[in-house]
């Protein structure tokens, strides 16, 4: 499952994906785990990965429930997602640069990146599994953890919706200068994906093009229970 993940994700509709991008700040995927790799992630969860830590959320007031950070090394099936993702993300991140007229593009490659996180004293990996049972959220939020963060972040749902669990639905919440904010809710199918901002995205205005800050978390979950895994590429400090 692990040698054709490369391969899934180069076939996606790249341009499309960065029409989208550039258009909304965000991408809905199809469906690109199947239904055995979503059962290994979920297996994962409760099973003897190796994890750095596990955050209670209600604990830090982050929402109701629970997730877990991987260590390295990744689970290979994680790794490949990390790394067959970046280069596109990274186009698209450096034409966000050259919007809005910043210097210091993104490296071609995920191991390159990471050197620049290592310099900044960033070395924890940042991968994740989440886990919400009824009544569980996720307040809104943005996964930055250091100084080096990368622009874009890719979320999966690892059951079904509907039969697994009901609400849960993914929120961007994008804070527009001088306006009041716009909220988005995106449904995923089982083993499909979501690309949105880590931090902000540019929008073209009559003077330029300026920044929407972004924030994102997930609705209530009504009924059931929840996995998500998160495809972070930066690394925490």
């Amino acid at each position: 499952m692990v040698k054709d993940i490369a391969l899934r994700i180069q076939s996606l509709d790249w341009a499309s994906i960065q029409n989208d991008l550039d258009a909304s700040g965000f991408a809905k995927l199809p469906v690109i785990l199947t239904p055995q790799e979503c059962e290994f992630f979920m297996e994962l969860y409760s099973g003897e990965a190796s994890y750095r830590t596990t955050i209670n959320m209600t604990r830090y007031r982050f929402g109701n429930g629970q997730y877990k950070y991987f260590s390295y090394p990744l689970p290979e099936l994680i790794q490949n997602l990390r790394e067959s993702f970046y280069p596109p993300l990274a186009k698209t991140a450096n034409r966000w640069l050259h919007y809005l007229k910043k210097p210091q593009p993104f490296p071609e490659t995920l191991q390159d990146f990471l050197k620049i996180c290592a310099q900044y004293e960033q070395l924890r990996p940042t991968p994740l599994l989440l886990k919400y049972q009824q009544g569980g959220y996720n307040c809104l939020h943005q996964d930055l953890y250091g100084d080096v963060f990368f622009p874009f972040q890719v979320v999966f749902v690892l059951n079904q919706r509907e039969k697994d669990y009901t609400g849960g639905e993914s929120l961007l919440v994008e804070q527009i200068p001088r306006a009041q904010s716009r909220g988005h809710v995106i449904t995923l199918e089982q083993g499909s994906a979501l690309i949105f901002p880590t931090h902000y995205r540019p929008v073209l205005g009559k003077r330029g093009y300026y920044k929407n800050t972004v924030r994102h978390g997930v609705s209530t979950v009504t009924s059931g229970e929840r996995y998500g895994l998160g495809i972070i590429f930066h690394d925490a400090k």
